[in-house]
């Protein structure tokens, strides 16, 4: 509240300060001289004026009180003027004195305005100002309030309410309406007991509709997956399917017979699968790959005889790779090789030339047995007895290698052939429309 200062060796000062905005006040010289009677007479007023001001806001709610709406001007600053407290040394005797006395004085008189009231004080002048405002307001709205209730008074007391048999009846009544009002409180109560079990059992229920829940979600994607998974095996088996159609397809326009066995010329050479038939004095061919071709060429002309159902009169071919064979029927002991090493029991041995005269004959049979069917079928090169003849009539081959010359040999092997690949192609088209 006070705060004194040095200012120099001998000079005290004392100040107050607001006590809502800390602001430092200047007290005027009268306050000082406040004598015994004066301040009874302060404290018997405020008394009164307090204990008025407690009887007019009984009614109110006490926590809400109206000092917390004074504020003190926005534009002051709280401080305390710590200056004022630094230093509180005293050397003259009689100034120390009086100045006890004026501060004794002045802090008697705060203590006493602000025991009587909820302010705190002293208070400077804005502040002043802001609570008187403050109260005036109050006071209005106290006043408004007043006229209020005399008004009300007045109503009620014209009305005859002091009848003991109306106060009564309405006694009664309010007590019926009590006793209705608690018989539906009651029910009321019962409701809602009934109503929470019910939400428990109800929230019991939530609970396990939500794990059901759950559970079929979980499912769900379970059985999702699953269906994903076939519909791409599914996807993955019909692309499988297309292609194996596709294959199937192509497979049904390739001839196998075209596919396994392909017979060409390379100069003056047939052919059957790139193996070489026959030799000449320049292109001496190993006898490993004429006894290749020959197997080749015994492979086929068998594999075209089973395709029509033919039999081989007198003979049976063997394919038997680079060892191919001929099996005589009237003699099963008797075999006529295919195949060959050269050397120079090659040129005494005769069951070499013996076993292509067979084959020639074979291929004989299969053509007859073809023209039994088909009148129109001819092979370009005529055969009889080993022997064939050139369509030009340039004369004919024999398909013996003894007493024979190499040129004519392979020339023959190569018209063999030829007759051979006729074959082969009437019955690739003979089968592809069947």
């Amino acid at each position: 509240m006070a705060a004194a200062a040095s200012t120099g060796k001998e000079t005290t000062h004392v100040s107050f300060v607001c006590q809502r905005c800390y602001q430092p006040l200047k007290m005027d010289s009268s306050i000082y001289s406040l004598d015994a009677d004066t301040k009874k007479e302060l404290e018997s007023s405020l008394y009164l004026h307090s204990k008025v001001m407690e009887m007019q806001y009984s009614y109110e709610d006490k926590t809400q009180n109206w000092y917390k709406n004074f504020s003190p001007p926005s534009d002051i600053t709280q401080k305390v003027i710590s200056s004022a407290k630094s230093n509180e040394k005293i050397e003259d005797g009689s100034s120390m004195d009086s100045l006890s006395y004026k501060v004794k004085v002045s802090t008697q008189l705060f203590d006493i305005m602000s025991g009587a009231s909820d302010i705190d004080h002293p208070l400077c002048e804005e502040c002043t100002d802001n609570l008187l405002d403050l109260l005036n307001d109050q006071l209005v709205s106290t006043e408004n309030e007043l006229e209020g209730y005399k008004n009300l008074l007045g109503k009620l007391e014209s009305k005859d309410y002091m009848n003991d048999s109306l106060l009564d009846l309405d006694i009664e009544r309010l007590e019926a309406e009590q006793a209705q009002l608690m018989k539906e409180i009651s029910e009321t109560e019962d409701a809602h007991n009934q109503i929470q079990e019910e939400r428990k059992a109800m929230k019991i229920e939530d609970e396990k509709l939500t794990l059901q829940e759950e559970q079929h979600w979980r499912e769900y994607c379970k059985h999702q997956k699953s269906l994903l998974d076939f519909e791409d095996e599914q996807l993955s088996v019909h692309n499988q399917l297309q292609y194996a159609k596709s294959q199937l397809e192509k497979l049904r326009k390739t001839n196998v017979f075209n596919s396994t066995f392909h017979i060409w010329h390379k100069g003056h050479f047939g052919t059957i699968n790139n193996f070489r038939l026959g030799r000449l004095p320049t292109v001496p061919v190993e006898w490993p790959e004429i006894n290749a071709a020959w197997g080749q060429t015994v492979l086929l002309l068998n594999s075209l005889a089973k395709k029509i159902g033919l039999t081989f009169q007198h003979y049976r071919l063997v394919p038997y790779g680079n060892q191919s064979y001929v099996e005589c029927i009237d003699d099963k002991s008797k075999e006529l090789p295919l195949y060959c090493t050269g050397g120079v029991r090659f040129f005494w041995d005769t069951k070499f030339d013996q076993a292509m005269v067979a084959f020639l004959d074979c291929l004989q049979q299969f053509k007859e047995e073809v023209e039994k069917g088909e009148s129109k079928f001819y092979l370009p090169y005529r055969m009889e007895k080993g022997k064939i003849y050139d369509s030009s009539g340039s004369g004919n081959y024999s398909v013996k290698i003894q007493f024979n010359s190499e040129e004519h040999w392979t020339k023959a092997l190569k018209f063999m052939l030829t007759n051979l690949k006729w074959g082969l192609a009437w019955v690739s088209s003979k089968f592809a429309e069947g």
